[in-house]
């Protein structure tokens, strides 16, 4: 099976390494691994675990980058405890860091912290995965803190207070987007009046420019999509999907959509000429990209429901797309597989999550590669399968690291993206990161 990812890629592969995970979805901002060398069955005894380091808690992926790995967490103060109510939103004083690692060792080179106070529903920890450009390292913590550092000593290079250079006030489950480079630009979802998008000069932080407003940023990542030979960067929020001229952040065209509880948290893809999204509580909406005009809702899940569901309720994953299909984890941990152009349901298993019962949240990260996907499960599990219009495949499934997060009453979770990169896997949870050798003998 061909896969087809069709998101445009930032940074082309003459100028990146193909062994590494700069940032989210990877070097291409497509979360397909494209490295050579890879098994293609995991071994009887299972996978090599090459080191083991202890870091704090959070939900942020890791990120690697010339033969370094960088991941943040959160350390409450010593008297702090997390709450018994997960969604409470009461100040728990703390820090946010940031942490450099050797990628061959696991051995802590440097690491940066700062006084953060939470006061976010799900407080774990950080959410948004570190970004690497050109020796510099961008990250934005839960409470709105975005950093520009170096990447060699993590030394500050500049860095903004989202709450108080834009007047907003951190969202429900703080900010999460992952930040983006387009050209000389680092762009940002902020929130507020007119400051929903953000652009800064990516070497100085100085802002180049503004744009929308909306009664919360959401917590999808801007994107950029590429259609009838035009840039376009695709903004998601809670009251509309957007699309803005990267260079300036002029609006181009808007579509409405109202999502309940602000959770418009996937990544938004284009496949061919279809823009789709998808939301926990709303569903999907499929649009159809028109040359020079505002696209068109070919599909859209009418009934608001977390349960009674017909599409698509996505929230931590993001959709794979390939051969006309969609394939991701719905609001239950029912992994679906629908028609692209019509949004027409074909199978659904819960095998790819591993779970034994439908289960509210049930996640799973689907990567690409090659003929087949890596799908890293909520339950600590890592899956190697193929996935097609008849079914889900599985060829091998290992546990790799415990899911110990605590923020889910019901059971024991781990709700962070792998990074794929050195012939490897590299996973955290709240107490460690690991390394996992996923090169073929």
């Amino acid at each position: 099976m061909y896969i087809k990812i069709f998101l445009i890629s930032l940074i082309t592969t003459a100028t990146i390494k193909a062994d590494d995970w700069p940032g989210w979805f990877g070097p291409e901002k497509d979360g397909v691994w494209r490295e050579d060398g890879i098994l293609k069955k995991f071994p009887d005894g299972g996978l090599n675990t090459i080191w083991k380091t202890k870091i704090g808690r959070g939900y942020a992926g890791p990120a690697v980058a010339d033969g370094k790995v960088y991941i943040m967490d959160r350390q409450m103060d010593k008297e702090s405890k997390s709450p018994d109510n997960p969604f409470s939103r009461v100040t728990i004083p703390g820090n946010e860091r940031l942490i450099c690692l050797d990628a061959k060792n696991g051995k802590i080179l440097w690491k940066k912290s700062y006084d953060c106070p939470y006061s976010i529903s799900y407080s774990a920890g950080p959410r948004s995965t570190p970004l690497i450009n050109e020796k510099l390292i961008y990250t934005i913590g839960a409470e709105g803190n975005l950093f520009c550092r170096d990447t060699d000593n993590g030394e500050e290079i500049w860095s903004t207070d989202f709450n108080t250079a834009f007047n907003v006030k951190t969202p429900t489950w703080g900010f999460s987007s992952n930040p983006l480079i387009y050209e000389d630009l680092l762009i940002c979802l902020a929130g507020g009046e007119g400051t929903v998008a953000v652009a800064f000069n990516k070497s100085n932080g100085k802002e180049v420019w503004r744009s929308l407003t909306a009664k919360e940023p959401g917590y999808a990542p801007p994107v950029i999509i590429s259609h009838n030979k035009k840039n376009f960067l695709i903004i998601w929020t809670p009251d509309s999907v957007n699309a803005l001229n990267p260079r300036t952040g002029k609006v181009i065209w808007t579509v409405p959509w109202q999502l309940r509880y602000g959770l418009s948290v996937s990544t938004p893809q284009l496949a061919d000429n279809i823009l789709f999204l998808s939301s926990f509580y709303n569903g999907s909406m499929a649009l159809k990209m028109i040359p020079n005009k505002e696209p068109e809702i070919i599909w859209k899940t009418e009934k608001v429901s977390e349960k009674r569901t017909q599409h698509l309720n996505g929230i931590m994953n993001t959709a794979v797309i390939t051969e006309g299909h969609i394939y991701g984890a719905c609001s239950y941990g029912e992994f679906r597989c629908l028609d692209l152009e019509s949004g027409k349901r074909i199978w659904d298993s819960l095998d790819p999550v591993g779970l034994k019962r439908p289960s509210r949240w049930g996640t799973v990260f689907v990567t690409p590669h090659e003929d087949r996907f890596f799908l890293f499960s909520e339950t600590g599990d890592l899956a190697l399968a193929r996935i097609d219009s008849k079914g889900y495949h599985e060829i091998s499934r290992t546990h790799l690291i415990e899911p110990n997060g605590i923020d889910m009453r019901q059971r024991k979770i781990v709700w962070s993206h792998p990074a794929y990169a050195m012939k490897s896997c590299f996973i955290r949870n709240d107490t460690e990161l690991i390394r996992v050798s996923l090169a073929e003998k």
